[in-house]
């Protein structure tokens, strides 16, 4: 498989070759666009524990049900090439029924080469509010389309209100300040430098005066430091997992903490700590100087 950037090419070269096709076959769109995308997103097409097709609703069958810990997270609804829904709200007021009647908080409504991430439900809002990303294949540039695509991702979707909200408000940024008179190279170094104060674990030496720490578990979290050292990163770090564990794991990292609490470590040690914790986890911890 390849990556989201060598689908999408392949999906618009689909497209341009065989839009007749695409334009009265409904199925034709789901089997050739939309279930090679979300493939490639880490959705495992064929799995029932993780995607459903012809979810039951009380107001019709949604395409497909997009399964998180067994429960329906997300609703897919699939339309031909010919229905323009970037500009007839008809198909998403419908996602919008098929999720609110069911209590599921998202949709996703794609005719292969536009598509609309719709927030179902939320209190006095229109619906041209609830919409989270609009991502137009054929007529905004790949990379765009692609980032947007990825926040799709089985890894990313729980999250995608979030990042979406945060994609706006970079974009609104960025165009400000070039609206502002300011350069768009200067605004990328700008942004680059920003980062190298941000440092992974892996490349701290020990003698750095911390002033945050991150942990990325599925997209980057500030977590806040009691002490800005690295001892306050370490126990910043089992803090974070205290408040995600559950059980027996939840009691043994709250001694942990506790008993770390009372110590001081040499650097090297913590450093060492912060390594095993993030292989045994999954996560990557990094600071900010």
């Amino acid at each position: 498989m390849g990556t989201l950037e060598d689908i999408v090419r392949e999906v618009l070269l689909k497209i341009h070759t065989h839009r007749d096709l695409y334009a009265r076959n409904e199925e034709a769109v789901k089997q050739h666009i939309i279930g090679p995308i979300f493939r490639t997103l880490g959705w495992e097409w064929d799995n029932p524990f993780e995607v459903r097709p012809e979810e039951k609703t009380e107001d019709g069958r949604a395409d497909y049900g997009l399964i998180l810990d067994g429960k329906v997270f997300a609703y897919v609804e699939a339309k031909n090439l010919r229905v323009n829904i970037a500009k007839n709200e008809k198909p998403l007021r419908q996602l919008g029924r098929y999720c609110f009647n069911a209590g599921v908080k998202y949709g996703i409504l794609t005719n292969g080469a536009f598509w609309i991430v719709l927030k179902a439900f939320e209190e006095n809002s229109r619906l041209s509010d609830r919409i989270l990303l609009k991502i137009d294949l054929e007529n905004e540039p790949l990379e765009k389309s692609v980032f947007k695509l990825s926040l799709l991702s089985k890894d990313k979707i729980r999250e995608v209100e979030r990042l979406s909200s945060l994609l706006r408000a970079f974009e609104l940024s960025f165009n400000g300040l070039r609206r502002e008179g300011f350069d768009e190279d200067i605004l990328i170094s700008y942004l680059r430098a920003g980062r190298s104060n941000f440092i992974s674990v892996d490349r701290l030496t020990g003698i750095e005066t911390p002033k945050t720490a991150y942990v990325n578990d599925n997209g980057w979290k500030a977590i806040p430091l009691s002490e800005q050292s690295l001892h306050g990163v370490l126990l910043a770090v089992l803090l974070y997992l205290y408040t995600k564990k559950e059980g027996a794991e939840k009691r043994e990292i709250k001694q942990v903490y506790e008993h770390l609490g009372r110590i001081q470590l040499e650097p090297s040690k913590i450093l060492s700590l912060l390594k095993v914790i993030e292989e045994e986890e999954g996560i990557n911890i990094a600071v900010e100087l």
